[in-house]
């Protein structure tokens, strides 16, 4: 029997929890089929990268007197964002090959977006007016927590939709 989800977003940071999530929701989930008047539902696979000046752990301003000079900066920065495409498409090249593992019969995109994670997921759910938002938690201890913040338990309380929180194993 279809369903009638039509937009499933699942966020994916490369972790094993995000995978699983991935997992979940493909073996979980129905999404609409494809009508006349309407199209099918979708999968899309979310990943946002931390800016270059946070995966750096530093600001080109916070550089001290007699560290690298502006012509060095720019291509520090570029250095770190040319890793982070590598890490990108190795996390997406991984998720597609799950929903080929599975044989997805809908149409599943993948989306890039940079910035804080928190906020850019609840960006591009409300911006493709999702249906459904899942991720993984790393269920991070309650120390952790309140210094780090969990990005599944903001996008549970922030999100335009609802979020399934795929716990454990798959």
């Amino acid at each position: 029997m279809p369903g009638t989800l039509g937009c499933v977003i699942v966020a994916v940071d490369g972790s094993e929890e995000s995978m699983n999530a991935l997992k979940w929701a493909l073996d979980n989930l129905k999404l609409r089929s494809p009508a006349p008047d309407s199209a099918g539902g979708s999968f899309v696979i979310l990943h946002v990268q931390s800016p270059p000046s946070i995966a750096a752990g530093l600001n080109p301003g916070d550089i001290p007197f007699g560290g690298p000079s502006d012509l060095e900066v720019p291509a520090f920065t570029a250095a770190i964002e040319a890793h982070q495409g590598r890490i990108t498409k190795a996390i997406l090249a991984h998720a597609l090959q799950i929903c080929t593992d599975k044989n997805v019969r809908v149409e599943v995109k993948t989306q890039v977006v940079v910035g804080d994670a928190r906020d850019k997921i609840c960006e591009i759910v409300e911006d493709l007016h999702a249906d459904l938002l899942v991720m993984g938690s790393r269920t991070f201890g309650p120390i952790r927590r309140m210094f780090l913040g969990s990005v599944s338990n903001y996008c549970s309380n922030n999100a335009q939709c609802p979020v399934m929180i795929v716990m454990g194993a798959s």
